[in-house]
């Protein structure tokens, strides 16, 4: 069975409002930084935001959107503790969150990715790729009756989303393995051969 990839959706890039007539040339900084972003431009995109935060250095969406462009890079620490930054100033920031989840679930950190993802469907519970990510997370954490719940919620929403059918049958079938391989311990036969059949061995 080809196990399903997680999808992971970069949010749009916040735009910042320096709207002081002193604060033109930083606002071109900013600007420019979204260009490079947008362009592929990392490096050049992570200078002008670092320009653009020390001299802004309570500047959320500069925080935000040099943290999308850590996370793009793959600098996964880098790209938490700016999202951190943020929602810190504004803890119910839905971007900012469902980023930061993303970031975790690309780290590994299922359990800290779920609490995001919760987070974020507590404020916008009609965000169906967050309830499709937190289901890649449960499922990470062997919670896969949760997954399951996840995956319902997005068929509910999208009934024709076959990514979501897919992980949906590879979170059963971690439910049937794990019980098939209690019960294979406790010495049914039967599902010792079931588990084997599973996995593909003779």
């Amino acid at each position: 069975m080809r196990y399903v990839s997680a999808v992971f959706c970069l949010c749009v890039l916040l735009t910042a409002s320096l709207s002081f007539s002193a604060e033109q040339d930083i606002q071109a900084v900013f600007d420019r930084a979204n260009e490079s972003f947008n362009e592929g431009q990392y490096d050049k995109a992570i200078n002008d935001y670092n320009t653009v935060i020390q001299q802004y250095p309570n500047l959320p969406e500069a925080y935000f959107n040099r943290g999308m462009t850590y996370y793009k890079k793959g600098r996964l620490d880098e790209a938490i503790s700016d999202l951190s930054r943020v929602i810190s100033a504004r803890p119910k920031q839905v971007d900012a969150l469902n980023s930061r989840g993303l970031a975790y679930l690309k780290k590994g950190d299922y359990e800290r990715a779920a609490n995001d993802f919760t987070s974020v469907i507590a404020e916008n519970p009609r965000l169906t790729e967050t309830y499709y990510n937190r289901g890649i997370a449960y499922r990470g954490m062997g919670k896969n009756d949760e997954a399951i719940e996840d995956y319902n919620k997005v068929l509910s929403l999208r009934p024709s989303d076959s990514n979501a059918y897919s992980s949906r049958g590879v979170a059963y079938l971690g439910k049937a393995t794990a019980d098939f391989k209690a019960a294979c311990d406790l010495g049914n036969k039967n599902a010792c051969d079931n588990l084997k059949e599973i996995s593909g061995k003779k």
